[in-house]
């Protein structure tokens, strides 16, 4: 594989495997390529054109594609052979059962951190009011990913709550892990800025 296919970006990188961790699914549909999935809310046309963008400028030689999945959400995808290698998933499995998790590169750089949060939060992320205080919530079933984020945001100097929830429903039937932050929330989201702050 040549390089010069690929972007050498690291803060790109960074970020695509943030918007990967979160929404993304890989697959070989085709059996030639496989093929990078990134679901996301209609509600968000901003960040949908952000994630093509990014992914065109991350593999320029290679097509972008948007599909309405449902009225409420669209797939965005890029076939590569690098995304497994980039991502370090494999092509079988779930992202849970994989443990699928931020590549150490990214976590012992807090330049990279930042990029890769800032994905993160776009994805399975939310910044909302508590009691009229803003916060930030990053969740997942991956609890080595949820103590990743909690542990990126602590080295940027932030101080995050990590807890798990039982699952509600028989559908829902994975602990959820939520990490929250609380305190400093502007200058954490002044530093991340995330598309839905």
């Amino acid at each position: 594989m040549k390089n010069k296919i690929l972007n050498p970006d690291k803060c790109l990188q960074a970020y695509i495997i943030g918007i990967a961790l979160g929404d993304g699914n890989l697959s070989n549909p085709s059996g030639r390529g496989v093929r990078l999935r990134i679901s996301c809310d209609t509600k968000y046309p901003k960040l949908i054109q952000k994630i093509k963008n990014s992914l065109r400028l991350l593999l320029p030689n290679n097509s972008v594609s948007v599909y309405k999945k449902k009225v409420s959400c669209v797939d965005i995808s890029c076939y590569s052979n690098y995304w497994p290698l980039l991502l370090g998933w494999k092509l079988l499995g779930s992202k849970y059962r994989q443990s699928v998790n931020v590549p150490d590169w990214i976590k012992k750089s807090k330049k990279y951190s930042v990029y890769c949060l800032r994905g993160l939060i776009e994805t399975d992320g939310s910044i909302y009011l508590d009691r009229g205080y803003k916060m930030v919530m990053f969740v997942s079933i991956i609890s080595d990913l949820a103590q990743s984020f909690a542990d990126m945001a602590s080295n940027l100097g932030f101080i995050p709550r990590v807890y798990s929830l039982n699952p509600k429903t028989k559908f829902n039937s994975k602990r959820l892990y939520h990490v929250r932050i609380s305190k400093n929330v502007d200058n954490f989201l002044k530093l991340v800025k995330p598309e839905k702050a």
